[in-house]
């Protein structure tokens, strides 16, 4: 799952898309390194981050999403949004999939409009909205209350009758750098649950803090961490840096099959 910021402000390559071309050339050479799943977000997620209205995030996204489809048929477009109006213009608009961070708490009508698609749903832990969350970061064990909470949101998601879900830890999400490493080093628990797991360690400052660099530095320590996601199960990696990730996907699948 290939990361397309569509936002001034994001921690790593907010503001990179100034004119379509650049847009376009960006998603192709993506698509060429192995990217399966385009990721667009408009809404800044950042520790700190404002929330914007769901037309702001509209006008964001509209002109890069219809640019994509038009040009990449076949790649599988999911939009990262906690907006239920976002996610119904997205999806009338070639959407494939809903990534959304609040795990329907923000938005109800949210979850009317994954029911009424029957789309994927990648459903995130998260805490608090992005302007406090790093507040949020108060657990006795990680580990499991992030479980249980998966345990109670997909039964609640699976009355609704949302069944195509995918689940994802929230790394750097009302979590700080320790409990990030307890989340990975136990990732395994959540692949056993049944349904795909997604790992987002890219360039996060659970690896750039740790080894005292910044998000630019943070490339090979991406690699590393997204090794071991894979060891435990992971399904989907969701990165800025396509080509390493699909060199480390190689490498691990050569590993694990001698």
């Amino acid at each position: 799952m290939a990361i397309i910021n569509l936002t001034p402000d994001s921690f790593y390559d907010g503001g990179k898309y100034l004119h379509h071309s650049l847009l376009l050339k960006d998603v192709e050479e993506k698509i060429n390194s192995g990217a399966y799943i385009l990721d667009l977000g408009a809404q800044s997620t950042r520790p700190g981050a404002e929330m914007i209205s769901a037309e702001e995030e509209w006008n964001r996204l509209r002109p890069a999403l219809t640019e994509i489809r038009k040009h990449f048929n076949d790649v599988i477009i999911s939009v990262d949004t906690f907006h239920g109006a976002t996610a119904q213009r997205a999806l009338d608009s070639g959407a494939d999939m809903i990534n959304d961070v609040s795990g329907l708490k923000w938005d109800a009508s949210l979850r009317d409009v994954i029911l009424k698609f029957r789309c994927p749903y990648v459903l995130m832990h998260s805490k608090g909205t992005p302007e406090v969350m790093q507040s949020e970061c108060e657990y006795r064990d990680v580990v499991q209350e992030v479980k249980n909470y998966f345990i109670s949101a997909v039964k609640n998601l699976k009355a609704m009758g949302i069944e195509n879900i995918i689940i994802d830890p929230g790394f750097g999400f009302a979590k700080n750098i320790s409990q990030n490493f307890s989340l990975l080093r136990n990732f395994h628990i959540f692949t056993q649950m049944g349904y795909p797991v997604l790992a987002g360690v890219s360039r996060k400052s659970m690896i750039y803090k740790t080894l005292g660099t910044h998000p630019m530095g943070a490339l090979n320590g991406t690699t590393v961490l997204n090794t071991l996601a894979l060891e435990q199960g992971a399904r989907i990696l969701r990165v800025h840096d396509v080509k390493e990730a699909m060199e480390a996907i190689q490498l691990w699948k050569a590993y694990a099959s001698a």
